[in-house]
């Protein structure tokens, strides 16, 4: 069997749903299942929702419209009649939406972002389930969250294997079409949990593992994985074949075409994985699987914008040791801070991190009692993997360089 995914860019519009029929038509579909993504920029909106329900209650029935707007919109292009079955569909995913803010009493931030950004997954793939059937695709709806089981670490979930396996063969129909949610799970109590942002390329990763799928097909509106990404660098050259560890090399530094759990379950079986492009879909793309190295090995460029960088010195110029480096780390797992880059000297310690969580203020209090600390936020991280001299040059013009650090194949650089 087969798994595709289809990321948000790929059902932004209604066109975009009449594409993803048209991939299917022509690549076919026989025994497969396809995990989808929240529409468009809908995640973002969703945000929005979150942000307003915490922090500015009087906005949030306006930022609820501008989603049931964007959705409708797309109802009406695809089935035109207000009557269609889906307008109740749609409507009922709203109505639960309203009664979770209603009803709901936990004030963790974390846990109320779970329950509420699915829905996003939620809509597109119920409006696209009802668009395959109109137009004669037979399909079966599936809840993810009835396939997935994961912990309660809300906003990045870890999956039970053993449950989620007996759970996905229970429920996935070998007979038709399957379509499910991308990003998503449940834990122990049935509260929707979700699996990193970005996380749909992780879902088709399980569902393929726990299926024995014969491959995975991410379809972007990228020809395939290139050696650069395109909103960033100029000239970048699509890569036709890389190995599992090249890709999950590029994955872990941050390479966005690919979700850095991805590889993983892929790997341990040995399902090769496709990224090609939606707009153009017979054509060959990149092909990710064993034993295949980066050809032609020339430089790859990976950003991550709005990063910190933490820089910490000792008070009394005593030695950053052991002792030290373990109860930074502590901190750093306790403040949810997910760390990308550090380097350290005899009295001086420097980390490269993502505020996903948003507790930047606090760690560095908590920092501030043991330690001289020095911040930056709003730096870029840059990494090359396979860099050259003149790459490193081009990359390091007109920026400030505020760390540096090299190894054989892969050169890291944060900039301001």
């Amino acid at each position: 069997m087969k798994v595709f995914k289809f990321g948000g860019a790929s059902v932004k519009d209604a066109e975009g749903v009449k594409n993803v029929a048209t991939v299917l038509q022509k690549v076919g579909y026989d025994n497969t299942l396809i995990v989808v993504s929240a529409m468009g920029k809908t995640t973002n909106a969703m945000e929005l929702v979150i942000k307003n329900y915490f922090e500015n209650k009087a906005e949030l029935q306006s930022a609820l419209q501008e989603v049931k707007k964007f959705h409708n919109e797309i109802l009406l292009d695809l089935f035109g009649n207000e009557r269609h079955q889906i307008f109740e569909e749609v409507k009922s995913l709203f109505t639960e939406l309203s009664n979770f803010f209603k009803i709901n009493k936990s004030p963790d931030y974390n846990f109320v972002y779970d329950q509420v950004i699915g829905y996003g997954e939620l809509l597109s793939t119920t409006i696209i389930s009802f668009y395959l059937s109109e137009i004669g695709i037979q399909n079966h709806w599936l809840d993810v969250r009835s396939c997935i089981k994961t912990d309660s670490y809300y906003r990045r979930a870890n999956v039970d294997w053993e449950v989620t396996q007996g759970l996905i063969n229970k429920n996935f129909n070998k007979d038709i079409l399957n379509i499910t949610q991308g990003f998503l799970g449940s834990d122990a109590n049935n509260f929707t949990t979700s699996l990193g942002r970005e996380g749909s390329d992780y879902t088709a990763a399980i569902f393929a593992y726990c299926l024995n799928a014969t491959g995975v097909t991410i379809w972007k509106d990228v020809p395939g994985v290139l050696n650069a990404d395109p909103r960033y660098f100029e000239n970048a050259t699509l890569l036709h074949q890389i190995s599992y560890r090249e890709a999950i090399e590029l994955a872990f530094y941050g390479a966005s075409v690919i979700h850095p759990k991805t590889l993983q379950p892929l790997q341990r079986k040995e399902i090769p994985l496709y990224v090609k492009s939606f707009l153009n879909p017979e054509a060959e793309g990149t092909s990710v699987s064993k034993g295949k190295t980066l050809e032609p090995e020339i430089p790859c460029f990976i950003v991550k914008k709005n990063q910190v960088l933490i820089s910490l010195s000792s008070l009394d110029f005593s030695y950053i040791v052991e002792e030290n480096i373990s109860e930074i780390f502590s901190l750093l797992h306790y403040y949810k801070m997910k760390v990308d880059v550090i380097q350290n000297s005899a009295i001086s310690f420097s980390v490269c991190l993502e505020n996903t969580y948003n507790n930047l203020d606090k760690l560095l209090q908590h920092l501030k009692a043991k330690f001289k600390v020095r911040y930056n936020e709003n730096v870029s991280l840059y990494t090359i993997r396979h860099f050259t001299e003149n790459a490193i040059k081009a990359l390091e013009k007109d920026k400030t360089v505020l760390l540096k650090q090299l190894t054989q194949q892969t050169v890291q650089i944060v900039t301001k």
